[in-house]
């Protein structure tokens, strides 16, 4: 991959775990958490937003409303799964989980459908990275694997969400040109809208959620769409089967998270594994 999309790259990764630390954190707020901090974001980021689109003439057409529609159903649905993951199991459970079938899939995807080619090197790396995750996640003992099965089964489902909207958006940014930052704020305002029939009516929730998870409603606001636009912007460098592998770097962040901060247990095996990530971004930094 070209530098400027590798450092994209790893920017996004170590955003993309801070915020979903805070996700664990907030793990009991639910389906009203997701809508608050989708609200936020939505507004924080409304005034850039707007700039670009002064800037840059950005018309609203068919095509942005499609690519926009679809992929905040898509994130939306990610995202509830995640939630629901992260209130079930570990953050070095879920997460590797939900992040290793996201690559695996749009890898397989992007050459099935899109007709990229990646080098043998970058379908090895694509490989290591998986296992690597695997490593991470899947390694508990038999008893912690029937505890934990519940968020193994939500992670697995968000994995699967995450390869859906990584190849429609790299189709929205690449082929339908629409600008990252408005496709990203126009996730974030079709996941606020969709969610807000259910979010609203429930006032007291909103409240007690706000009041007990007001940092990390804030922290994911601002840095669950960071995190992807960086992923978008190194879409216009990179082909989305090197991308989409490259970004599980935020494994190694998790991780480390999980067990410096959260005092999750197994480091030395997540920590192995995180190596072994490691090793197969470096395969697919060197494709």
């Amino acid at each position: 991959m070209p530098p400027l999309a590798v450092g994209l790259v790893v920017c996004a990764a170590i955003a993309h775990a801070s915020w979903n630390l805070y996700a664990k954190r907030a793990s009991t707020g639910g389906p009203v958490f997701v809508w608050l901090s989708c609200a936020a974001s939505t507004v924080l980021y409304a005034p850039v937003v707007l700039g670009v689109v002064m800037a840059l003439d950005v018309r609203i057409t068919p095509q942005l409303l499609t690519g926009v529609g679809v992929s905040g159903l898509l994130h939306l649905s990610y995202i509830l799964f995640l939630q629901r993951g992260y209130a079930k199991g570990d953050l070095s459970v879920v997460y590797p989980l939900a992040r290793g079938t996201g690559p695996l899939l749009s890898v397989i995807a992007a050459v099935a459908f899109i007709g990229e080619r990646p080098s043998i090197l970058a379908l090895l790396g694509t490989l290591i990275v998986v296992v690597g995750i695997l490593v991470i996640g899947l390694g508990s003992s038999s008893g912690e694997r029937m505890k934990a099965m519940t968020g193994v089964m939500y992670g697995l489902v968000a994995g699967t969400m995450i390869a859906g909207y990584t190849l429609w958006d790299n189709h929205s940014v690449k082929a339908l040109a629409i600008t990252p930052l408005v496709m990203q704020w126009g996730t974030g305002l079709t996941r606020t809208l969709a969610l807000a029939p259910y979010a609203l009516p429930r006032l007291g929730e909103l409240r007690k959620v706000w009041a007990e998870h007001k940092k990390p409603v804030l922290v994911v606001g601002v840095l669950e769409p960071l995190a992807y636009l960086l992923v978008l912007f190194a879409m216009k460098y990179a082909d989305v089967s090197l991308v989409a592998p490259s970004r599980e770097l935020s494994i190694v962040v998790g991780a480390f998270f999980g067990w410096l901060l959260l005092g999750e247990s197994q480091a030395a095996r997540r920590i192995a594994g995180a190596l072994i990530v490691l090793g197969g971004i470096v395969a697919l930094t060197a494709s």
